[in-house]
């Protein structure tokens, strides 16, 4: 498994943007897909966004696609979620998850490790 450190979050207007981070320790991070997830209250746990190992492949969920950006830095054992253009929709609490390299997956239960997650809160 992998230990996942999350920053970043908070309250933003409606059209801004921010930037989450997770920090990782333990299992080698560039032996790691990287997912972002999501939760409101009452709603289950949803995908965002998606990078393999090696930053080559990403994707993301319909709904922030052209507004999120993953990204990923090995050398610094982290990986990214730049929000713009944030909407009251997105407010969520935000998961980093890591799993070992392989195929790519949306689904949250084929994540091994989650970051304590970080409240992000956009208003109108």
């Amino acid at each position: 498994q992998v230990q996942l450190i999350q920053s970043g979050g908070g309250l933003v207007q409606a059209g801004g943007s921010l930037r989450l981070s997770c920090a990782a320790s333990g299992r080698t991070f560039s032996t790691n897909d990287m997912g972002w997830f999501r939760q409101a209250p009452g709603k289950e746990r949803e995908f965002v966004a998606y990078i393999n190992w090696t930053g080559g492949i990403v994707y993301y969920s319909d709904s922030v696609k052209g507004r999120f950006t993953i990204s990923r830095d090995n050398a610094k054992n982290s990986v990214y979620l730049q929000m713009n253009s944030l909407k009251p929709e997105d407010t969520a609490v935000y998961y980093c998850a890591a799993k070992l390299f392989g195929r790519a997956t949306f689904k949250p239960d084929e994540y091994d490790s989650w970051g304590q997650g970080t409240q992000v809160t956009v208003s109108s």
